[in-house]
């Protein structure tokens, strides 16, 4: 297969109040290779995986947290799962109101790793803020650092990033005075944030920025490459510069096009943080640790949720479009080269996808290469798999899981490739994990 040839052709609109928008296209090449044809295209496994999903500690306490408070019910929002790849075996499940808990398996209770909360803005009725990405450095083992996004108090539609390190005489908790804000990204509105923040294999930090809510993108922010919503970004957090505490690769799509454009004035003041661009509200992406390939989960407005597939330069299309159909009847643009979805499935299916990890474990060798994926909404659950070769989707099967029905909050890895999901739960059984169904032989 060739390798892919990016190019990004800049378009300057003033046929809207949006005067000084950039529209930009993605032509994606590959040289030398060629995709399936339909003859060639064979059916999508629909067929249920003979795996199940159950509650992984069911016992398990959350320090802090009640069921019940004044007889008031609290849900436990378990927002993301993830490692600090250190070799300490511990999981780090942060809830969306600002804490992060951390556990080995065998523990009864979790102990608090970070507090927060006095600084993460979080409401029942602005259910898409709050604390909602936390990534460990890939030496965090060496420089205790990590790394956390979140919309603050300080300014609620307000999304910041910041480093935090680890406390110098308690590993089991992280230094929240230290803290150091690196970026903040300023949204319209309460709703898409996007949020995840993940490295990448080539040591970068991938973030996502949601388009900043209301509904349709009613300011065009994903399109807009003067603006850093509806996109995700790629920052270097290991060295800064004189304004900033992050420099951007030299190798990130804008960077580059702006160096080849830079005899031809005048020159667009393009964000040149963006890595891909045209998306609604990423929930959520991730690496397979295996190919490093990134994949992406993208919320529709009205008729589709997206599995896509990350590409340098990217555009995803919205909001001229969704999936793969254009949002609106009366949208005449013909700009080239929009990414379609890998994967797209209809509102009579589930209305907000979850996004997950591809499975990389050794416990069940029949997931190996399946992207574990979910709906928010529906509860239900799905074992996508793609062949690179033939360039298609393969297999997309149902798996049950004891909770089903229940919003689907996110998937996370331990530090072997074992894949587990959360769940909003009022009776804090959170966590769930995949094993083989009953009488089902290993293969």
């Amino acid at each position: 297969m060739g390798t892919p040839i990016v190019n990004i052709v800049l378009s300057h609109s003033t046929q809207t109040p949006l005067a000084r928008r950039f529209l930009a296209a993605v032509l994606i090449t590959a040289l030398g290779a060629t995709g399936a044809s339909a003859e060639d295209k064979a059916p999508v496994d629909t067929t249920p995986l003979a795996i199940e999903a159950v509650a992984a500690f069911p016992d398990l306490q959350w320090s802090g947290w009640q069921p019940d408070r004044d007889g008031v019910p609290q849900s436990l929002r378990p927002v993301l799962l993830t490692h600090a790849g250190d070799g300490s075996g511990r999981l780090f499940v942060a809830e969306q109101q600002g804490i992060v808990h951390a556990f080995r398996h065998g523990d009864a209770e979790t102990k608090v790793f970070l507090d927060l909360r006095e600084k993460v803005h979080y409401r029942d009725s602005e259910s898409e803020s709050g604390f909602l990405g936390l990534a460990f450095h890939p030496r965090f083992g060496e420089n205790g650092e990590l790394f956390v996004h979140y919309t603050t108090t300080e300014a609620p539609q307000t999304m910041v990033l910041s480093r935090i390190r680890v406390s110098k005489d308690n590993p089991d908790r992280a230094d929240s005075e230290s803290e150091e804000e690196i970026l903040r990204v300023e949204h319209p509105y309460w709703n898409h944030k996007g949020g995840t923040i993940c490295f990448g294999p080539d040591g970068m930090l991938y973030i996502s920025q949601g388009d900043g809510g209301k509904g349709n993108d009613p300011h065009g922010n994903s399109q807009n490459l003067q603006t850093l919503l509806g996109k995700i970004l790629r920052i270097d957090v290991d060295h800064r510069d004189d304004t900033k505490a992050y420099t951007i690769p030299a190798d990130n799509p804008l960077v580059e096009l702006m160096a080849a454009n830079d005899s031809k004035p005048p020159r667009p003041p393009v964000r040149q943080e963006i890595w891909a661009y045209g998306l609604r509200n990423v929930w959520q992406m991730s690496f397979d640790r295996r190919t490093g390939q990134l994949w992406i989960a993208d919320v529709g407005q009205d008729l589709w949720e997206e599995i896509n597939l990350g590409k340098k330069g990217g555009n995803y299309g919205w909001n001229l479009r969704e999936g793969d159909q254009p949002y609106s009847p009366t949208n005449t643009s013909t700009a080239p080269g929009f990414i379609d979805p890998l994967w797209q499935y209809s509102h009579d299916i589930g209305k907000s996808i979850t996004g997950g990890c591809v499975y990389r474990g050794q416990q069940l060798p029949e997931l190996d290469g399946h992207y574990l994926y979910a709906d928010y909404v529906s509860g239900r659950l799905w074992g996508l798999k793609y062949d690179d070769s033939r360039r298609q989707v393969v297999a997309n099967r149902p798996i049950p899981h004891e909770a089903e029905g229940l919003p689907v909050m996110a998937f996370g890895e331990d530090e072997a490739g074992e894949v587990y999901f959360t769940i909003l739960t009022p009776t804090g059984k959170g966590i769930y994990s995949f094993r083989r169904q009953a009488g089902q032989a290993s293969r």
